[in-house]
């Protein structure tokens, strides 16, 4: 069993996992150059998410600023967006990508756009599946659990399944950020490109992350059909 275990984890799981840091290297690759280009505006961050909010008719989301970096994130339980050190108080590109992106969160929960309403219902299962499906899975291999086995790829296909509609939520929220970028003029012609390339960067992480699910799912798929004969 160990063999194929081994067999399994560098055939499928490793070359996912080198494309998925490749993925985070290009982020912060766009995010260091981009970071240090400002717009020709004078706009921060925060002032670029405001405009977005304002585009949207959205009056009822704070703007915070938080300490970190590339931790910026929209929560919809306190109506609030929060950027981080160098996004908030920054004129840069990126800066004004990553918050029209955050900002553009917030437009698809006051829409209640449908992806964000079915990876909500999809969080809970998702969860208990991240903590407990491969360990489950695993334990039922060496067992002889066909069980626990079942019961691990079925949590398991919850991760995948959250992670699958996580990319057309962050796919909309970057649309919706060039879309307001543009018809706003918050960047030129010339730094646009800038923001477009970091978001793309971002996205493609998510992309990355559901073939690892992916691979994962697979990966106890054969090792059970391999227990089985």
């Amino acid at each position: 069993m160990p063999y194929y275990i081994d067999y399994y984890y560098f055939i499928l799981i490793v070359p996912v996992l080198f494309i998925s840091l490749i993925c985070q290297a290009r982020v912060n690759s766009a995010y260091s150059k981009f970071s240090r280009l400002n717009n020709m505006n004078g706009l921060t961050g925060a002032d670029a998410a405001r405009r977005v909010l304002d585009f949207y008719g959205i009056q009822n989301v704070r703007i915070e600023h938080i300490r970190g970096k590339l931790n910026d994130h929209y929560d919809p339980r306190d109506n609030v967006i929060r950027l981080s050190d160098g996004v908030y108080g920054s004129c840069s590109v990126a800066a004004i990508g990553i918050a029209c992106h955050e900002a553009g969160h917030a437009a698809q929960h006051a829409e209640n756009y449908t992806p964000i309403k079915v990876r909500n219902a999809l969080l809970m299962p998702c969860q208990i599946g991240s903590r407990a499906a491969i360990p489950l899975a695993v334990i039922g291999i060496f067992l002889g659990s066909q069980l626990l086995v079942n019961i691990g790829i079925f949590f398991y296909v919850f991760v995948m399944l959250f992670q699958l509609v996580t990319l057309p939520v962050e796919f909309n929220a970057s649309r919706r950020a060039v879309d307001v970028i543009e018809n706003t003029g918050m960047l030129s012609y010339d730094e646009l490109p800038g923001a477009k390339r970091v978001l793309k960067a971002a996205a493609m992480t998510y992309v990355a992350s559901f073939a690892v699910s992916a691979a994962n799912l697979l990966r106890l798929l054969l090792l059970t059909n391999n227990k089985r004969r």
